[in-house]
């Protein structure tokens, strides 16, 4: 199995090579283990996991998600990461799931997502920083730590209407399209 995980890598049978390496040394290098595991970025040590199993169906799995029913998340992601509130509410959205309509790219979604609160904190923040390196950011963010989403977990649970009410709020402010 191999995803595209960013502009410079692939993840290859779980293990993350540069996108250069040709398919046949990339087959040989995962299959016989040699693979130097430094070389496997802290971002996507879980992060691509998680996403391809838990997310990539809706989403897609480069992030582009369904126009109308499943909101993309490559260019999107980086941008709300990059304040404070925006970082809180994708937390919220992976912990606790989102329900009720949104609008993404001038388009109402209707749906729900399902909250991933069985995660441990380091999945989560694996999972937020391969989201952001779906489409790189122009501007860098910080990557999401696991001190980072515990601090927010344990700040107390939150319904799924009540992260889409989070949302609305941060959509009036400007920080979440």
């Amino acid at each position: 199995m191999s995803v595209q995980i960013s502009r410079d890598f692939r993840w290859v049978y779980g293990v993350s090579m540069p996108v250069t390496m040709s398919k046949r040394i990339q087959g040989v290098i995962a299959a016989s283990g040699l693979f130097c595991a430094s070389y496997v970025l802290p971002a996507y040590a879980t992060g691509v996991k998680v996403y391809s199993s838990r997310c990539a169906a809706c989403h897609k799995a480069d992030g582009a998600g369904v126009p109308g029913q499943f909101p993309r998340l490559k260019g999107r992601v980086g941008k709300i990461a990059a304040t404070k509130d925006g970082r809180t509410y994708l937390i919220h959205v992976l912990l606790f799931g989102l329900f009720g309509p949104i609008d993404v790219d001038g388009r109402q979604v209707r749906g729900m997502m399902p909250p991933m609160g069985t995660l441990g904190d380091q999945d989560v923040a694996d999972t937020l920083n391969f989201a952001v390196e779906l489409e790189k950011p122009k501007k860098a963010v910080a990557p999401f730590t696991a001190a980072e989403v515990k601090a927010v977990r344990d700040a107390g649970r939150l319904t799924a209407s009540e992260v889409a009410k989070q949302r609305a709020e941060l959509a009036a402010k400007g920080l979440v399209h």
